[in-house]
């Protein structure tokens, strides 16, 4: 994904973080520009990574506190009073979805389509990140609609996913996004 011009990745490990997986992390940290953990702010700590937080998850303001001053702090929000109630976390970015139905999660929440970026986009002092079954043929309409970025899991692994074809799509949504 790097090679392809990914600048920054989001590491999105829902299990034990055992050794192998922290070793894994550390891998990646090394030559990722801008890493981003998933959920764990311990982690994303001891890799000096950014953290990206949900509402389950450890609140912004303590993920804040573990991470370094430094350090990107991000966080989910899935509906209005979500996003109105993000507004007053220290946080660098809030992530609006799913904007789109999404297979990356096992019981996501309503897509709240393009329209809720069009409303609540106006109201955020952060830049906004939308999440959830974002792809190639939607990304233009998502950033239209008020999006700062996107989030893409599935429209970056080809079928079949091999270090060539994944750089290649990689290159493909650079050239999109530029």
């Amino acid at each position: 994904m790097v090679d392809g011009g990914a600048t920054l990745l989001q590491i999105r490990h829902k299990g034990l973080w055992d050794r192998d997986a922290m070793n894994a992390a550390e891998r990646v940290a090394a030559f990722v520009p801008r890493l981003i953990v998933n959920d764990r702010a311990d982690i994303a700590r001891l890799l000096g990574a950014g953290v990206h937080v949900g509402q389950t998850d450890l609140p912004p303001r303590e993920a804040r506190a573990i991470t370094s001053d430094s350090a990107w702090v991000g966080y989910s929000t899935h509906n209005r009073e979500q996003f109105a109630a993000a507004q007053s976390e220290p946080v660098d970015y809030v992530a609006l979805g799913p904007v789109y139905s999404t297979g990356s999660k096992a019981n996501p929440d309503p897509a709240v389509g393009p329209e809720a970026l069009i409303q609540l986009k106006p109201s955020s002092r952060y830049p906004v990140v939308a999440i959830g079954g974002i792809t190639r043929a939607n990304a233009l309409r998502v950033l239209d609609a008020g999006a700062d970025s996107v989030a893409v899991i599935a429209d970056l692994y080809p079928d079949p996913p091999t270090p060539a074809s994944i750089r290649a799509r990689v290159e493909e949504w650079m050239r999109l996004l530029q």
